[in-house]
């Protein structure tokens, strides 16, 4: 008996600190964000090795350009001349070694025919995915570069992506 009356108290005392609400109100709010194209850009070393310039064969080698972009982004890529433009006996780039120039050029296709430049019409465009898109960067080192002493020769190239 002692028990009922403690539950009856209790709802009773729960019943006064809780008053009843008979009535509502709500209200609506925007939630917003902008996303802007957005890219980014990471380039890897073209390393040819050791170049022969008494060999009759060209030497060849890739790269690696890797483009990050927002989806539906269009972008493109392009390779400036690099440090030693038009130095070199042959190919439109040079690597140099202490006032000496090896000639070389970078391309956007395999059979490297088509030569990468900085303009939209020379680089290497797409379309943003969200996720890294790696691109192959051919680079060729004519043959016969005869007149170049031995020495470790080098350029600095800069890859920029446009969007």
């Amino acid at each position: 008996m002692k028990t009922m009356l403690r539950l009856a108290l209790a709802a009773a005392v729960l019943g006064l600190a809780a008053p009843a609400l008979a009535q509502t109100a709500t209200a609506t709010f925007q939630v917003t964000a902008t996303v802007p194209n957005s890219c980014r850009i990471a380039a890897g070393a073209i390393a040819f090795g050791n170049y022969d310039p008494l060999a009759a064969t060209a030497a060849d080698a890739t790269g690696t350009v890797t483009v990050t972009c927002t989806r539906t982004s269009a972008w493109w890529v392009g390779l400036d001349a690099g440090l030693n433009a038009g130095l070199g006996a042959s190919g439109a780039r040079a690597m140099g070694a202490g006032g000496s120039f090896l000639g070389y050029d970078l391309y956007r296709d395999a059979t490297r025919t088509t030569p990468w430049g900085n303009t939209q019409a020379e680089g290497s465009a797409g379309t943003g995915t969200g996720v890294a898109q790696p691109i192959t960067v051919y680079g060729r080192i004519p043959a016969s570069q005869t007149g170049v002493p031995a020495g470790a020769y080098a350029d600095t190239v800069t890859a920029t992506v446009n969007f």
